[in-house]
């Protein structure tokens, strides 16, 4: 699976994105993980592929657990849909599902480690390995 992570929006702090750093590394071994960052739309809108699937982050969106999150990645990966971009702060975005990590509102640098975490946890799910050491 190919999975690019667009934000839109204002600065990362630095410690949110050592955090995503850290994710990335351990998701190497299962996936392709990039984080793109985008002060505007405009930027995003040139980037995006027709060809990828599209699920915005969204306070609005359908709530789902890590074990359903883990049944998506492998269901899009089973179908023939591995390249997958999952974009913050860009409802208005043409895309194929919304998603929420949570209906309150939070820091666009914690929603995007949240979102690497989860699918570093969906893939310790798919793998039958431990999530907590």
């Amino acid at each position: 699976m190919n999975f690019k992570i667009y934000v839109i929006g204002d600065k990362i702090e630095k410690f949110y994105l050592e955090g995503i750093k850290e994710y990335e590394k351990r998701l190497s071994r299962s996936c392709k993980i990039q984080l793109h960052h985008f002060k505007n739309l405009e930027s995003l809108s040139k980037k995006l592929s027709d060809k990828t699937y599209k699920i915005v982050i969204s306070s609005k969106g359908n709530t789902i657990s890590s074990e359903e999150l883990a049944d998506k990645i492998n269901l899009l990966g089973v179908t023939g849909k591995s390249d997958v971009s999952l974009l913050i702060g860009a409802d208005s975005i043409p895309h194929d599902e919304v998603l929420s990590i949570s209906p309150m509102e939070m820091d666009l640098g914690l929603k995007t480690t949240i979102i690497f975490e989860q699918i570093y946890r969906a893939y310790r799910i798919l793998n039958n390995e431990p999530y907590h050491k």
